[in-house]
């Protein structure tokens, strides 16, 4: 059912697309002042950890029932619904009065960022009918979308160097409340009769499992991998996972079709949209940690220097419609995610060395296999499934990109974390500190200036260093760890992709 309303179609889609813009502005602009809100709060790592995951973790588990409710209740209205509760939820992680209020806060605005989305998603999929302007109208989404994650770090280095940390927060009222004028002027309402019922047993099973695997990395790293609270986290997660599948499987018509993943090519392609979020594009929560924990930049400096990654992954997926004249999609995908691990080895060597140019060839590599693999895996994803199951593809291809970076955050931050003590451990933190614990767990969050307290002169120079070398070793860790993910997931993603092709010949 839709209103009689008309609009040009290019005005709902700059309405829908900047809906879904402030969503990835919102996540890569909070990276960068990270550290600034751990020192301001002399908040723990784990609690730094939190503001994204609590963010990233109701995002990605409410996609698939936001998009369910959005068609069964009206696009429009909740798009509305969405962008009103992401302006208040804004507010509310902007007055924070600590680390665990942001957080919380933040899974709050995780929530309201579903209902951004989602709606936001599926109005331009129902705006644009014909191949050809859909697919224009994607293009053009898509280059939104780059342009975003170029601008988000330098947005977020100059906010958290003129106005404060806070303004990362409050800057999305007003451009909600001009967003929210815009939609109800210019985008009619749109349902479909047939929409598919919600799924409480899905959501909230699939919901816990996220949370289960989340909460096990961020106390792993803080308590230890196998102490209870770890290990409480994994049981669970494991636990829920298993009954959500279950719960699916007895369905007619479940918010997951499982039987989608019989299909190797999508299983491909669905896992190669998981391991370009939790190599490359994880890489824009991560890198700004390393720039300014590591090489002692500041919060606008290290804005400006993610533009090689950030231009990298605006260029490339234009670079990926060029090779698709002579490469396979299986091809594109394998050597994406073959670039994003040359990248991430690269980044780590030269973190591990301390060398600002190899850092920035690294970023690049990164960068440039991410971009291909952002052009290419949602294409990939679509085009193994029959167009009536393309709503349900949809949305699991975004819960994966979004599942994937929540849960590479989490294992590469815990495996940095743990690094940096273990470094600690062995080198110290240099002369005339006497807490070489609390040293450590001070650079693991960000927090330098507790770290180095009581320190003075020379004493504090040496500290300063010790913690730069720990914070880059952790990191290049880390980073040989996405590394050699990404590569195992090449290998994986094109044998899947691959086995369906000839199965299809024969």
């Amino acid at each position: 059912m839709t209103s009689s309303r008309v609009t040009n179609p290019l005005f709902v889609l700059l309405a829908a697309s900047t809906g879904c813009a402030m969503t990835v502005l919102d996540t890569n602009v909070v990276a960068i002042i990270l550290p600034t809100i751990a020192r301001e709060f002399r908040a723990s790592f784990a609690d730094i950890e939190w503001v994204i995951s609590t963010y990233v973790l109701c995002f990605a588990s409410l996609l698939l029932p936001a998009g369910a409710i959005a068609d069964r209740y009206g696009r429009r209205r909740i798009y509305l619904i969405g962008i009103t509760t992401f302006a208040l939820t804004s507010l509310f992680c902007g007055a924070a009065p600590s680390a665990t209020a942001l957080y919380l806060a933040r899974a709050l605005q995780g929530v309201s960022a579903a209902f951004l989305l989602a709606p936001a998603l599926a109005i331009i999929g129902h705006t644009f009918h014909n191949p050809d302007e859909r697919n224009r109208a994607w293009a053009i989404w898509g280059s939104i979308m780059g342009l975003t994650m170029v601008l988000a770090p330098i947005i977020g280095g100059i906010i958290a160097y003129a106005l404060g940390w806070r303004w990362a927060f409050y800057i999305n009222i007003p451009i909600c409340v001009l967003l929210a004028g815009a939609v109800f002027i210019l985008v009619k309402e749109s349902r479909d009769t047939d929409a598919r019922r919600l799924d409480p047993a899905g959501i909230i099973f699939f919901a816990a499992f996220m949370f289960g695997l989340t909460w096990g990395m961020i106390n792993g790293q803080a308590s230890g991998w196998t102490s209870w609270n770890a290990l409480n986290g994994f049981i669970g997660g494991s636990i829920s996972l298993g009954i959500f599948i279950a719960s699916e499987r007895a369905q007619s018509r479940p918010m997951l079709d499982l039987g989608l993943f019989s299909n190797p090519r999508f299983l491909g392609a669905v896992w190669a949209m998981f391991a370009y979020a939790a190599s490359a594009q994880v890489m824009a929560s991560m890198l700004p940690l390393f720039l300014q924990n590591g090489l002692g930049r500041s919060a606008l400096q290290a804005g400006f220097a993610m533009l090689p990654f950030a231009l990298a992954m605006l260029i490339f997926p234009h670079i990926g419609r060029l090779l698709e004249r002579h490469i396979s999609s299986s091809g594109i995908l394998a050597g994406g995610l073959s670039c994003v691990a040359i990248g991430n080895g690269i980044t780590a060597w030269g973190a591990y060395v301390g060398s600002w140019i190899i850092v920035m060839a690294g970023m690049v590599v990164i960068g440039s296999g991410g971009g291909l693999l952002n052009g290419e895996t949602q294409k990939a994803i679509m085009s193994v499934v029959p167009k009536e199951r393309s709503g349900m593809a949809s949305g699991i291809s975004t819960t994966s990109r979004f599942s994937g970076i929540l849960l590479g955050f989490a294992m590469l931050s815990g495996i940095l974390a743990t690094m940096v003590r273990k470094w600690v451990a062995a080198f110290g933190c240099g002369t005339g500190c006497h807490h070489p614990s609390d040293f450590a767990d001070a650079i693991v969050a960000g927090d330098l200036p507790s770290a180095i307290s009581g320190l003075e002169g020379s004493n504090q120079e040496i500290a300063i260093q010790h913690a730069h070398h720990a914070f880059s070793y952790g990191f290049a860790v880390a980073l040989l760890v996405a590394s050699i993910f990404a590569l195992g997931s090449s290998i994986t993603v094109f044998t899947l992709m691959q086995s369906k092709m000839k199965q299809n010949i024969t």
